[in-house]
């Protein structure tokens, strides 16, 4: 090792931030029922029970809270908090802080955090305390032994880790020789790109629970037939995380944009010197946003991760998936990033409609053009054939139809990605007979083109949308001259009315003849029971309408 090459190695940095953030979750505890957080309380309140256990159990001297008589008095009185909420099956009510409640749950966070915790403490409880844990442990390890690990997903591979170390703590062998098959299912089934795929293409956000489960699985069993696994995962990542260290939406069914979202990384990263210098360069992004990393991420990070040399990635040029499904262009100071991954429409909530295929990031600004999906939502989609208004969200409609009536096209068949002689990239996308093209080239370090071509060939009407990052509360000025603050009022401005451009956080984009902005175009929030969404996560759309007259449209994105 070069005296040069980084070293992740953050247990000073991670022991005092632990111990630092244990204060404010006693404090958050009610000593009469030993739940923490705040009303209306939910199961996951009790996942703190990792974090704390971590901090009684780790010697250090920068840690004050080893072996701290009240410390463990809490912790009991957490876990037994989980005991008295248990049905018959060891499940509690999934409630959620909105209120609302999604049936019953052996929820995989609360449990793994509940077991690792009873690990760490167990020889200290007093015999009454721990035998009432380990029949609230052994009743709901039980049922998820026999009913959770049926398919490869993020909720079981979390399971999986959790049985794991249920099987070690409570000397239940089989359940360790059942985790470990399953996990070399998980395994198996991930893409040589490094994702696993849920309903079709890759997920993101949720890559990370992966790579969590399967971290800390290997750290309890040293099981070294996940350590390939790992490392891959964290290639995917450091290509598809924005140079502000937020997600890549682009690719991801599961899961839209989350603004100011940076994500640290997990204990699976401490195996691979990629993912160690993944996680050094995610801390250093949240530390430029004036943030720090949770007691749970302290925690996992404390027991089960790995210290050793960092490979921190490089912005790459030019970064395409061996299978030409995902295309990544760095030209400082623009990220633009492309998918290729489509899909039909799923009939479930978790699944979103492959819609939008393309997302463009300047350092300044952050994302300005976005990508990725939702669903119910015409208007976020790239192309659409036919009649919008056919699919829409009904306000406290718990239970819509998701798969479009006849009469709209609005995900592609089919897309495949290009690299222009001009540079830049392209995507072209095919919807039935039509089929519509998306080509961005950075012209300069202020200026960005992105092209929109379609002709169509059919009867029925075929319209673009390029997709913008909203900031609520921030000024839209317009070339007319107008200039007011986005809100949830309407907005509906054509090219001609606003002057022939609009200016938003930050960037100006020149708007061609024949297009019109339109604001709000909402999500649905699958997370929510009734799909409702907030202003802001809904998009400024520009739509276009092509015809044999109108091919295409040209934009030109200009970051003053």
């Amino acid at each position: 090792m070069s005296a040069e090459q980084p070293v992740w190695n953050p247990r000073l940095a991670f022991v005092k931030r632990l111990a630092e953030c244990i204060p404010a979750i006693l404090k958050s505890q009610d000593k009469k029922t030993g739940r923490f957080g705040t009303q209306p309380w939910i199961c996951n309140d009790q996942n703190v029970l990792l974090p704390l256990a971590a901090a009684w159990a780790i010697k250090d001297k920068d840690n004050p809270w080893h072996h701290d008589a009240r410390l463990l008095d809490a912790i009991m009185l957490g876990g037994d908090a989980l005991v008295d909420d248990q049905d018959p099956r060891g499940m509690w009510t999934f409630r959620k802080k909105d209120g609302s409640t999604w049936g019953q749950i052996a929820q995989p966070w609360t449990y793994s955090r509940w077991v690792r915790a009873f690990a760490l403490i167990k020889d200290a409880m007093p015999a009454a305390r721990r035998a009432k844990w380990e029949k609230g442990l052994r009743l709901g390890y039980t049922t998820i032994s026999k009913s959770a690990l049926h398919r490869v997903h993020n909720i079981p591979c979390h399971h999986g880790m959790g049985l794991y170390c249920a099987g070690e703590a409570l000397g239940r062998d089989d359940w360790k020789k059942q985790a470990a098959a399953f996990m070399r299912k998980v395994i198996a089934r991930q893409h040589k790109e490094g994702y696993w795929s849920e309903h079709a293409g890759p997920v993101v956000l949720y890559n990370f629970i992966y790579s969590e489960a399967l971290g800390g699985y290997h750290a309890m069993s040293g099981d070294k037939s996940v350590l390939p696994a790992l490392r891959r995962a964290a290639v995917f990542h450091a290509n598809l995380t924005y140079p502000d260290g937020i997600n890549v939406e682009t690719v991801d069914g599961r899961n839209p944009y989350h603004p100011g979202r940076v994500s640290a990384g997990n204990v699976g990263f401490t195996f691979s010197p990629e993912g160690r210098g993944f996680l050094l360069r995610q801390l250093g992004r949240l530390h430029a946003a004036g943030k720090k990393v949770g007691a749970d991420h302290a925690a996992q990070i404390l027991l089960y991760g790995a210290a050793g040399p960092a490979v921190v990635t490089a912005d790459a040029a030019h970064w395409t998936s061996s299978d030409r499904k995902i295309a990544v262009l760095r030209r400082k100071p623009w990220f633009v990033a492309m998918s290729a991954h489509t899909a039909p429409v799923p009939a479930n909530r978790w699944g979103q409609d492959r819609q939008n295929f393309v997302s463009v990031f300047h350092d300044k600004t952050g994302l300005i053009v976005v990508g990725g999906n939702t669903k119910l939502q015409p208007w976020w989609s790239n192309f659409t054939v036919g009649d919008r208004k056919l699919l829409r969200h009904k306000r406290g409609d718990a239970s819509p139809r998701f798969v479009p009536p006849p009469g709209l096209i609005h995900t592609p068949s089919q897309a495949s990605l290009k690299t222009p002689k001009g540079g830049g990239l392209n995507v072209t996308l095919d919807y039935g007979a039509e089929s519509g093209s998306v080509t961005v080239t950075p012209v300069d370090d202020s200026q960005v083109r992105i092209v929109y071509a379609c002709t169509p060939k059919g009867k029925r009407p075929v319209h673009g949308h390029l997709t913008l990052i909203p900031h609520v509360g921030r000024v839209v000025k317009t070339g007319a001259g107008a200039s007011e603050k986005l809100s949830g009022k309407a907005i509906d401005l054509p090219a001609k009315a606003a002057g022939g451009w609009i200016e938003h956080a930050g960037w100006r984009l020149a708007m061609p003849a024949g297009t019109r902005l339109v604001w709000p175009k909402k999500a649905h929030n699958p997370y929510r029971k009734t799909g409702h969404s907030r202003l802001s996560e809904g998009r400024l759309a520009v739509e276009m309408k092509f015809s044999a007259a109108r091919p295409s449209y040209e934009f030109l994105l200009t970051v003053r």
